[in-house]
């Protein structure tokens, strides 16, 4: 199928076009041309009425939506999940483990298996992300206490061969025994190390990045700051991911679990280029649910929505969010993050944080037509994924 979206503002990596067509093509972005050009060949033709031609976004961090989680045994948990992300937007995703037993990670990891297969199924899969089961039980947050362990090699050695590839990423708790053989484990399986849930200090969040640890995972989330040691001040992750540099940091922009306050300070004091944003959607995402659980059927977490996020019963900490892309993109805007900055963290930013290579991720000619079509409240009115008009 063949479209031309006409009327648009075009978002580029480095601007925003505006008197330009976009020409899609054989699943494939065939090019930009200005408005008024005659161009040949069956066409059909998309008016935009004005509003924002994006990249589609990316989510390297999702847990679940419309009452599903990833690691349900039902087949059609990965289907109804991705469907309504894709709906606002979101063409490419990491799907998230919660920490659970070896079965529990098989069993998702079949379940990934086979939404590879499953032809109704339009988002782009990315690889898996492990978040646990190896975390600091201080710092545990939403994640279940009982499920927390330190490495064990037989185990994770056993669930990259059972993966066979399928792990993009794992995040962990560089603080516990064992982390230098779970890093080379990874690093020699291409699996991208992330900082979660822990109760490091800084040096060792330093000697984690010499690692290989090049993510943190939802900064200010399940992290370790500055604690006082008989007396003496010690730094913590947040401190060290703000430190080192080129230290990659994803954040739940849904103006819940980071206020817009603390919003502004991230995107002072580091490099845009460095942050991606990330829903960390759970089971609510997408839908009215006001109570229920976080994670599978025999990994449950209760939990309520109100106040625009998922709390714990006892309201004493968040549970997850039931963001979708595009709320992240509108918060970062209010803000006054510009319009092609947050687009890259929403897109380019996550796809080179994981060493994802796909021609996906902006607008630019030979690249594969991931589009979301959207007003000036980031309400998302078409999709495209691959190419096809999934919504719209």
């Amino acid at each position: 199928m063949k479209y031309i979206i006409k009327n648009g503002r075009i978002i580029l990596p480095d601007e925003i076009l505006s008197n330009s067509s976009l020409l899609i093509s054989d699943g494939k972005i065939e090019k930009i041309i200005p408005d008024g050009q005659q161009i040949s060949g069956d066409y059909e033709e998309i008016d935009a009425k004005g509003m924002y031609v994006s990249p589609g976004f990316v989510d390297i961090h999702q847990h679940g939506g419309a009452g599903y989680d990833y690691m349900d045994s039902d087949e059609d948990a990965f289907y109804k999940i991705l469907n309504i992300h894709l709906l606002h937007g979101t063409t490419s995703v990491m799907p998230t483990s919660l920490s659970s037993d070896t079965l529990g990670l098989e069993r998702t990891i079949d379940s990934y298996k086979k939404a590879k297969k499953d032809e109704r199924i339009k988002t782009n899969l990315l690889g898996l992300h492990f978040e646990g089961p190896y975390l600091s039980g201080n710092q545990a947050g939403a994640q279940r206490a009982d499920k927390l362990r330190n490495f064990i090699p037989e185990e994770y050695e056993h669930i990259i061969e059972y993966a066979d590839g399928e792990i993009a990423r794992w995040s962990v708790a560089p603080e516990l025994d064992g982390v230098e053989g779970f890093a080379k484990a990874c690093n020699d399986n291409g699996i991208v190390l992330s900082i979660a849930h822990s109760d490091a200090d800084f040096d060792t969040v330093v000697k984690a990045y010499d690692m290989g640890f090049r993510h943190i995972t939802h900064l200010y989330s399940a992290m370790s700051t500055i604690t006082r040691r008989g007396g003496f001040r010690v730094a913590g992750v947040l401190e060290a991911a703000y430190y080192i540099d080129d230290m990659n940091v994803e954040i739940i922009a849904d103006g819940c679990h980071i206020p817009p306050t603390l919003l502004k300070y991230v995107t002072k004091f580091k490099n845009y280029d460095n942050i991606a944003l990330i829903t960390d959607a759970i089971r609510p995402a997408g839908t009215d649910i006001k109570e229920g659980f976080s994670g599978s059927e025999d990994n449950k977490t209760p939990i309520i929505v109100e106040d625009g996020v998922a709390k714990l019963l006892s309201r004493e900490a968040f549970a997850g969010s039931i963001a979708t892309a595009n709320r992240l993109v509108r918060t970062m805007l209010g803000i006054g993050v510009p319009m092609v900055e947050a687009i890259k963290m929403a897109t380019i930013n996550p796809l080179k944080m994981m060493n994802i290579t796909l021609k996906k991720g902006k607008i630019e000619e030979g690249y594969d037509a991931d589009i979301c079509i959207f007003d000036d409240d980031v309400n998302v009115k078409y999709v495209f994924s691959n190419g096809n008009k999934v919504s719209g």
